[in-house]
């Protein structure tokens, strides 16, 4: 089975949810500098392309305002659900839209401006997926994708053995599941291979400090899944113990850190 028939890989749950939540507070701005670059404004057709619970969906909304409109598409009923709820809560335009990526009915011609994040690393065929969202999008339309450009860059510093060995086994559980975890690194080809302009591209990556809200988005990311990993056969339950207990004294160390990934910016134009 591809991955976009597949539940998402850190589940659904109200803890993800929450955990989600964080991810785009440390990531906002990050999100807000794409769609600047992008362009995009007041009046747009634009589409969040794996929006999750819908934190970018609905910025995006007012951005494009009551002249515009917001489509957001995610595989979790879930998540859509959620992001319906908010929509009405708050008179969005947002058509929120429950779909595999492969099997999305796009009109063709009918989008400004496409946002993605952390979405085409779980496909298995990124290009078939990127062809249709290109068909529908209109000449002189903007795609601006942030992804993963080299995980393994996640570390800390002091180094702690135990939980070194346990990012290194999440890194490789993810790379089982198919897809490609440093997408990113591959966007730029595949634009020009598909007949958008890369207008931009940017690296980004975050150096977290205990105490600091950024800490909280890896913290809360290794809480939830490293315990998986558990299931997987990939740790046993005393080296879980045994990398959550380093990660815990990690912020009582002056001066410690977190390198999160690196991530990219590409930012192409229809021609």
């Amino acid at each position: 089975m591809s991955k976009e028939n597949k539940e998402y890989v850190l589940g659904t749950e109200a803890l993800e949810l929450h955990r989600l939540g964080v991810q785009h507070q440390a990531w906002s701005t990050e999100a807000n500098i794409a769609w600047k670059n992008a362009g995009f404004t007041a009046g747009m057709t634009l589409l969040d392309l794996g929006c999750g619970p819908g934190f970018c969906t609905q910025e995006l909304s007012y951005i494009a305002g009551k002249s515009g409109h917001v489509i957001g598409i995610d595989l979790s009923s879930t998540y859509i659900d959620f992001l319906q709820r908010v929509s009405d809560l708050h008179g969005l335009e947002i058509e929120a839209i429950c779909a595999n990526f492969l099997d999305m009915n796009l009109k063709e011609n009918s989008i400004d401006g496409v946002y993605t994040r952390w979405a085409l690393a779980w496909l298995d065929d990124v290009e078939t997926v990127l062809k249709k969202v290109i068909r529908a999008m209109k000449p002189g339309a903007t795609f601006a994708v942030q992804e993963y450009y080299d995980w393994t860059l996640l570390q800390t510093e002091p180094y702690r053995e135990n939980l070194y060995h346990a990012t290194r086994q999440a890194r490789e559980s993810m790379g089982d599941l198919g897809g490609d975890l440093d997408i990113g690194r591959k966007i730029p080809g595949l634009f020009h291979k598909l007949g958008l302009e890369v207008i931009s591209t940017r690296h980004m990556t975050k150096q977290a400090r205990a105490h600091e809200h950024e800490w909280n988005w890896p913290k809360s990311f290794l809480n939830i899944y490293l315990p998986k990993l558990v299931g997987m056969g990939r740790l046993t339950p005393q080296q879980l113990d045994d990398a959550l207990e380093e990660l815990r004294g990690l912020e009582d160390v002056p001066g410690a850190t977190i390198q999160t990934p690196l991530m990219i910016e590409v930012v192409g134009r229809k021609v």
